[in-house]
């Protein structure tokens, strides 16, 4: 059975290397790096990496900024480290589409357990692809391509569209949207998506179209069939 690669990232040498010891003993295979911008570095010159831990704090580039870079390319599994408690941090780590969030100090075992879980789940979550309308959305990929053309959509612009896509005639609230591409009860307004609709309708171009606003509540995608 192939072996699954796993990048730690932690400024501390002496973490990295406790971390690296219990996933190897689980037969992983790991790659270290000391901040942030060798983290990006790394994950994107190695395309074999399945799981990302980051921490928070770092040198250079901090985790969340390492997290959110990666974010707008590849939707890896990432668990992030934090020394912190505070529920913001917490919110803005699921916010950028963080699967899981550890504080320190942590079990090493249960941080191990945490690794297979996730990527139990990643293995076996949906692979396919929508396409519609001349929009073709790959999941696996994390790509979107309008008549053939690809289109660069950052992280929550794809979460975004793929709602849209998986619930097409379906009138959809603001709330809704909230809960389910930002995966948590927003704090902040509502007429955030606006921004993001409006931005993922001009780089959709023509097909921008197909979401349609409704007035007082929120949003449909639906394509006319003319």
């Amino acid at each position: 059975m192939e072996k699954l690669k796993i990048l730690v990232v932690d400024d501390e040498s002496r973490m990295r290397k406790l971390v690296k010891d219990f996933l190897v003993k689980k037969d992983f295979l790991v790659e270290e790096a000391a901040d942030g911008e060798e983290a990006v570095d790394k994950f994107f010159a190695d395309k074999e990496i399945s799981l990302i831990i980051m921490d928070v704090m770092m040198p250079k580039m901090d985790g969340w900024e390492a997290v959110r870079t990666i974010r707008h390319y590849s939707q890896v599994p990432i668990i992030m480290l934090t020394a912190k408690g505070e529920e913001r941090d917490e919110l803005l780590g699921f916010e950028l589409g963080v699967d899981e969030y550890i504080s320190k100090p942590f079990s090493p075992k249960i941080l191990v357990a945490r690794v297979e879980a996730i990527l139990r789940r990643s293995k076996t979550a949906k692979t396919d692809s929508i396409s519609v309308g001349g929009i073709v959305l790959d999941k696996a990929a994390h790509q979107v391509a309008v008549d053939g053309k690809q289109v660069d959509l950052s992280f929550k612009e794809f979460e975004l569209l793929t709602y849209f896509l998986e619930n097409q005639g379906i009138a959809l609230s603001r709330e809704n949207i909230l809960n389910h591409v930002w995966n948590y009860d927003y704090f902040g307004d509502a007429r955030t998506i606006d921004t993001h609709v409006k931005k993922l309708r001009s780089k959709l171009g023509d097909k921008g179209e197909y979401i349609k606003t409704i007035w007082g509540m929120g949003y449909k995608f639906e394509v006319d069939r003319s």
